[in-house]
């Protein structure tokens, strides 16, 4: 993130009057199972159609090698989208996890089992969560190369909140399974 939206601009809600600041979020999307780009493009579009969310920019689309994946895990596709939002975190989440749903998200005691469709919470404006269903910042985003050659693309100025400049743990992260898939554009309004 360049810099943490501005506190003193609020959203109205208009049923309750409720003021509540408007944060940036990044969220990462991915997919190794079925028709990874359109469960990509669902992703986003359904991100698009969520009330007090509004897209700001949606990264390149990279198909990467599984990182700690089940053996025979295939390719996935992985973008980022950032976007402001009036949404508390939790809700957020909520969301996330309901448009992961949608697309037939199959959960498993398998861990980083393939997946038609994966949608993280890396950070949400400044906000910190140890909680069991929520992590902010995410815990692994500082790691993962899929996460940050995608933000780092549409926000160069970008910080991951108590590690430092995406670029430089980008730099100290594994880039090698990484290829840019300039045939496939995320589309938004």
């Amino acid at each position: 993130m360049t810099e943490t939206p501005n506190p003193n601009i609020v959203d109205a809600d208009t049923l309750t009057g409720e003021m509540r600041p408007i944060r940036r979020a990044v969220l990462a999307l991915g997919s190794n199972l079925g028709e990874r780009m359109a469960s990509l493009q669902g992703a986003v579009n359904a991100l698009a159609d969520t009330p007090d969310v509004w897209i700001t920019a949606v990264s390149p689309v990279y198909e990467t090698e599984p990182v700690d994946c089940p053996p025979d895990a295939k390719t996935f596709l992985n973008a980022v989208v950032l976007i402001d939002t009036t949404l508390a975190a939790t809700r957020l989440m909520d969301r996330a996890l309901a448009i992961e749903d949608a697309f037939e998200r199959e959960r498993s005691e398998v861990k980083n089992a393939p997946r038609t469709l994966d949608v993280d919470l890396i950070v949400v404006g400044d906000r910190r969560s140890n909680e069991d269903f929520l992590r902010l910042p995410h815990p692994r985003a500082g790691e993962r190369a899929f996460v940050m050659r995608p933000w780092l693309d549409v926000d160069p100025g970008a910080e991951l909140p108590g590690h430092g400049p995406v670029a430089d743990l980008l730099e100290g992260a594994d880039q090698s399974g990484m290829k840019l898939r300039d045939d496939l554009v995320l589309q938004f309004q």
